[in-house]
């Protein structure tokens, strides 16, 4: 007895950030399935899908925002259904992976706590992982299995580029570390120039830099500040101020996760930035929208991704060969 089995590509979503599932969708030119979500009295997170996912290629969809362990909670429990209604291939994708920053041990008596999740979502039964610019490439190698890892580079610089193209540019990373980053925004505005903030991070204090410094040349010119998040916008913040006493023109910068943590909307908006450019990997209340505050879509990059695992085509050849 043979049987030719067709391929069902089916997109489900947690609560997290439903704008950005329907926006995929769309895009896929697809549906969410439907499914049922809610909280008992004592807080435990129940899912049902109501319609049957046997042998589909699921994707999972969820960002990892604040309430942050709700969130991937509701995540891990929608992979277990899925594998439980035998599904084919279970990918999630997270467009903002959580705990991503916990990558390494910095002191003694540390979780890595990056390794930890991957490790939670392979058991809960997920094949693969699609996400967008993680805190650190290594994390790709904590999951046992194939990860995507999406940048939203291409989306931000081509804005930058559209916007300031013909300003004198300098690209700054905010630390030696991201430099590599730096280098690709520098290739993909034609060369522009490099600079880094030489800090340190102070190990007693979360979410606390000191001396910074830049190393490089930004007199008289654009300096695109790039990261890869923005969350109580201190380190951000203090870079940009430190550009802008060594004689830059103007500060723009590009992240792509907007976490925005208190008090960063008032950090950002008193900043001598004059755009900050972010991606809507997660989601943006109405009260974190600020008259500098450019938010561009991500949901095209994820979309197709989606569509090349689907087809077994080529994720690396979306970014030239870099990913």
């Amino acid at each position: 007895m043979k049987r030719t089995t067709e391929k069902n590509l089916m997109v489900f979503s947690g609560r997290a950030h439903p704008d950005l599932a329907v926006e995929v969708t769309e895009l896929l030119g697809t549906g969410l399935v439907p499914q049922s979500a809610y909280e008992f009295a004592n807080s435990e997170i129940y899912v049902r899908y109501e319609e049957s996912v046997r042998g589909c290629d699921a994707f999972v969809i969820q960002s990892h925002t604040a309430p942050i362990n709700e969130w991937i909670m509701e995540h891990l429990i929608m992979v277990d259904a899925l594998k439980r209604a035998s599904a084919k291939r279970i990918t999630v994708v997270m467009p903002f992976y959580g705990y991503a920053r916990q990558d390494k041990k910095h002191r003694g008596r540390e979780p890595i706590s990056a390794r930890l999740m991957a490790d939670l979502f392979k058991t809960a039964g997920a094949d693969r992982l699609i996400t967008v610019d993680l805190h650190a490439d290594q994390i790709q190698g904590f999951f046992d299995g194939p990860v995507d890892h999406l940048m939203a580079l291409p989306i931000l610089a081509d804005y930058v580029k559209g916007k300031y193209g013909g300003e004198q540019l300098a690209v700054v990373s905010p630390d030696a570390g991201r430099i590599k980053v730096a280098e690709r925004w520098s290739a993909r505005l034609g060369g522009a120039p490099l600079a880094f903030i030489h800090k340190s991070r102070r190990t007693d204090r979360p979410n606390e830099t000191v001396a910074n410094r830049v190393v490089g040349d930004v007199k008289g010119r654009i300096c695109v500040l790039v990261d890869d998040m923005i969350d109580t916008g201190g380190t951000i913040v203090k870079a940009a101020e430190a550009i802008m006493a060594d004689g830059a023109a103007g500060v723009v910068i590009a992240a792509t996760h907007a976490i925005l943590s208190d008090p960063a909307v008032d950090r950002l908006k008193n900043s001598p930035a004059t755009e900050v450019v972010v991606t809507n990997t997660l989601p943006l209340a109405e009260d974190r929208h600020f008259d500098k505050l450019t938010c561009l879509s991500i949901a095209p990059l994820v979309s197709r991704a989606i569509r090349e695992v689907f087809e077994d085509g080529s994720v690396t050849s979306m970014f030239d060969g870099h990913a």
